[in-house]
């Protein structure tokens, strides 16, 4: 067996409270050698307000804290974070964002009725979507994205075909609404519910791309047997938005084993991805979404899971592989337990928050030293 690597030692920490010390030791870390190297791309760099979800702030606390990181676009993910779904505050939000030089995009959960994950919160799967493109249109989001569901909708009756179906039909009904608002629905590659050319299926299937887009997530890539890259080469030319971050992979007794990682962290190559993102993806913003320190097994070779993926390449799985040969496995993060039996749930809700920040942290600070980010 390979000797499990930890990927949060404590030298990581050590090392970014030396950054914050002083100018001194920021000139001689890594990344700053590697910014020393890489132009400015042009490309907006911003982070998704899931990646610190353990800290329930508002999109007031974001915009704080996306100031405070010299980032260029928030994207909140969902609706629940923001005080009123009312037009003056939404208003007010965008005024906000525009003074700190933030842009803001939207997005919200399943708007497929019949997926395993919908929920009728905001009403009807229609009148949900059409709720979030007034949200977009008020605070200035040029996209409002959803998702299908999850990997259990591939199980379902018809299959995941019959649920791009019905959620084409949901994202049709609003079509006007959203040309109209002149927001585009930016379809995600959810939790292993698609593969890329699956989502490419249901933006032709839903009308096409005159109101229709992507939102790119290499991560969730890596759980549908896809080498991130690849990803890229069939979403990137309907990418209007962005959810990414890195993966470490390896391969394991049913298949693969993925853990996601801060930026940089994983076995993605990140400079070959970012030289092709500019061609495919221009004036799309990156966010980074970083859902770090488990493991998940992605158990292909069990009987029975390659029937979920009935239009699988061969050549893409071969790819597949070929990319999770590279890596080795990895121990997942577990929040150190307090001293204090009466106090271990409060000082492990303590750690995540710490470890969620100094994920996405770090996951920036690296995006900027090989060039993301309008700003300093």
């Amino acid at each position: 067996m390979p000797t499990l690597q930890p990927t949060h030692p404590n030298s990581r920490r050590d090392f970014l409270k030396t950054l914050a010390a002083g100018g001194m030791a920021a000139a001689a870390s890594p990344l700053s050698v590697l910014a020393a190297h890489h132009k400015k791309t042009g490309v907006k760099l911003g982070y998704d307000n899931f990646a610190v979800r353990a800290m329930n702030w508002m999109v007031e606390d974001h915009l704080k804290y996306s100031e405070k990181l010299g980032i260029d676009s928030l994207f909140m993910s969902d609706l629940d974070h923001f005080k009123s779904l009312k037009i003056p505050y939404l208003r007010d939000v965008r005024k906000k964002a525009d003074d700190m030089g933030i842009d803001i995009h939207i997005g919200t959960w399943s708007i497929c009725p019949t997926s395993t994950t919908f929920k009728d919160k905001w009403g009807t799967a229609e009148e949900h979507l059409s709720l979030s493109i007034r949200v977009a249109e008020a605070t200035g989001s040029p996209v409002v994205r959803v998702i299908l569901g999850n990997r259990d909708d591939r199980g379902t009756e018809g299959g995941i075909i019959a649920r791009i179906k019905d959620t084409a039909k949901v994202c049709r009904a609003c079509r006007t609404q959203a040309m109209d608002a002149g927001i585009k629905i930016a379809v995600e590659n959810h939790a292993g519910d698609m593969q890329a050319h699956e989502v490419v299926t249901l933006i032709e299937e839903a009308g096409g791309s005159s109101y229709m887009g992507a939102n790119l997530d290499a991560g969730n890539a890596s759980w549908t047997l896809e080498d991130p890259l690849e990803n890229l080469e069939i979403m990137g030319p309907y990418a209007v938005t962005t959810s990414l971050r890195d993966s470490a992979i390896w391969t394991s007794e049913k298949g693969t084993t993925v853990q996601w990682t801060a930026m940089g962290k994983g076995n993605v190559d990140w400079e070959k991805y970012f030289d092709r993102f500019k061609e495919l993806c221009p004036n799309v913003p990156v966010h980074i979404e970083t859902i770090s320190g488990f493991n998940r097994e992605i158990p292909f070779l069990e009987e029975g899971f390659m029937e979920l993926f009935p239009d699988m390449k061969a050549s893409t799985l071969s790819r597949y592989l070929k990319w999770a040969r590279q890596g080795a496995p990895r121990d997942p993060w577990k929040a150190p337990v307090g001293p204090n039996a009466d106090r271990a749930d409060h000082n492990k809700d303590l750690a995540t928050q710490e470890h969620q920040k100094l994920e996405i942290e770090e996951s920036i600070r690296y995006c900027k030293s090989i060039g993301l980010g309008l700003k300093a």
